[in-house]
């Protein structure tokens, strides 16, 4: 009886072979689908411009605008509104990381709001409560930090398609290459 088990049991075989690791999340849902523009013939100048103005407008300092303007200017360029989107959809902590300080930079840039007054009891208790005040602290503090990140993002866009230019020209010859 215990040869007739033995015998229906599937044979392994043990293979000499090194087993691929299995790329991890970034791997899959940041780098594969960029190199994916460049294989499907994006040229790397796009790619590296795409990804340069989606930086800089996912670290846009007003919620929702992210993807509307990514999208407009991704169209209007004539870019991956894809790959727009899911770079500056990657910047999201660091603008929720930033929002805060740009609007209180900005209401002191503006004047007439007191940057003491933007913190984030005070302004969860204006949405909730009193969207008039709200509006009246918000204005000038989000037009000054509109301002700000305009100033600040022409060198950042300029910079990151200067570095990003090359580095996508060398993967594009690296794939080219193995092909």
């Amino acid at each position: 009886m215990l040869l007739i088990v033995a015998a229906r049991l599937p044979v392994m075989h043990m293979s000499t072979e090194p087993v691929a690791p299995v790329p991890g999340f970034f791997r899959r849902r940041v780098v594969e689908p960029l190199l994916a523009q460049l294989r499907q013939g994006l040229a790397p100048e796009q790619l590296a411009l795409t990804v340069a103005l989606a930086a800089s407008f996912g670290l846009i300092p007003m919620l929702g605008l992210t993807s509307v303007l990514g999208t407009a200017i991704a169209v209007w360029l004539r870019l991956n509104v894809a790959t727009m989107l899911l770079v500056s959809h990657l910047m999201s902590p660091l603008q929720l990381l930033i929002i805060l300080p740009l609007l209180r930079l900005g209401a002191g840039m503006l004047g007439g709001t007191n940057s003491g007054q933007l913190t984030l009891e005070r302004i969860k208790y204006l949405l909730s409560n009193d969207w008039a005040a709200a509006f009246q602290l918000f204005w000038r503090a989000e037009l000054g930090a509109l301002l700000l990140w305009l100033l600040g993002s022409v060198p950042v866009v300029i910079g990151l398609y200067i570095v990003l230019r090359p580095v996508f020209h060398r993967i594009v010859s690296r794939q080219q290459a193995v092909s």
